[in-house]
């Protein structure tokens, strides 16, 4: 009998144990993402510059042109801007003040893990990553191992610059609405480069000959340059 009780004591307290065991690991957020940084405004903008916005031969924008609080765009036609262009008026200011909100929440991101300036020929998971400066010379790949919500937040504290005919590759779900680049100087996209995600730079943001992005070319105080590229605006929730 004494027996008996000892047992029926013993699983009583295992089965408590497993109760309370539970109740923590529900509790405990488990690798809990990165959100997504906010673009308010700024969000319908396929270009956005702060100086000028010029471009040579026939890009495509799909997707908003802004610029405050600069005057000069050149260069359309024959650029086309499929959607809306707002130039030093009330709806580019709101755009450029969300986009240094959203530039400043991208520069504050941690933890970041450190990264080696040389991109090209990496996969990256979904995270914060940090460098002095970077650069892609082929392909650098970014792996959202089959969740699309997954989040890349990508930091220089210098310039970006990519070498001709180098690509950002996204495979396993991972989306250009939640891949950006925070640039703190400017960012240069060789001749031919197929860049995705959402570029915020601090000053200037240069397209080489034939590039593309699937993204937004997002320039907080300089200018944009163009030069017969097509510029994706992704759409984004």
């Amino acid at each position: 009998m004494k027996a008996r009780s000892q047992k029926r004591t013993a699983v009583m307290a295992g089965l408590l144990a497993a109760v309370c065991i539970a109740a923590l690991i529900s509790a405990s957020p488990v690798g809990a993402a990165d959100p997504p940084i906010g673009l308010g405004t700024a969000n319908s903008y396929a270009v956005l510059a702060g100086s000028t916005v010029t471009n040579t031969g026939p890009s495509v924008i799909n997707g908003d042109l802004g610029l405050s609080p600069g005057s000069a765009v050149t260069g359309f036609p024959p650029g086309l801007v499929n959607d809306f262009q707002h130039i030093e008026d009330v709806e580019a200011l709101q755009a450029k003040i969300d986009l240094v909100t959203a530039y400043d929440d991208a520069a504050g991101r941690t933890p970041a893990t450190s990264v080696a300036t040389e991109l090209g020929g990496t996969t990256l998971l979904p995270g914060v990553y940090t460098g002095a400066t970077l650069g892609i010379t082929g392909t650098l790949t970014l792996d959202a191992g089959g969740d699309a919500a997954a989040v890349f937040i990508i930091k220089t504290d210098s310039t970006l610059i990519t070498a001709t005919d180098s690509a950002v590759n996204l495979i396993n779900g991972a989306n250009p609405c939640n891949v950006f680049w925070q640039v703190s100087s400017s960012a240069t996209l060789g001749t031919r480069t197929a860049f995705q995600g959402t570029i915020l730079a601090f000053t200037s943001i240069s397209a080489d000959m034939g590039a593309t992005v699937e993204g937004r070319l997002l320039a907080r105080n300089g200018a944009v340059t163009l030069d017969n590229n097509v510029i994706n605006r992704p759409e984004c929730a």
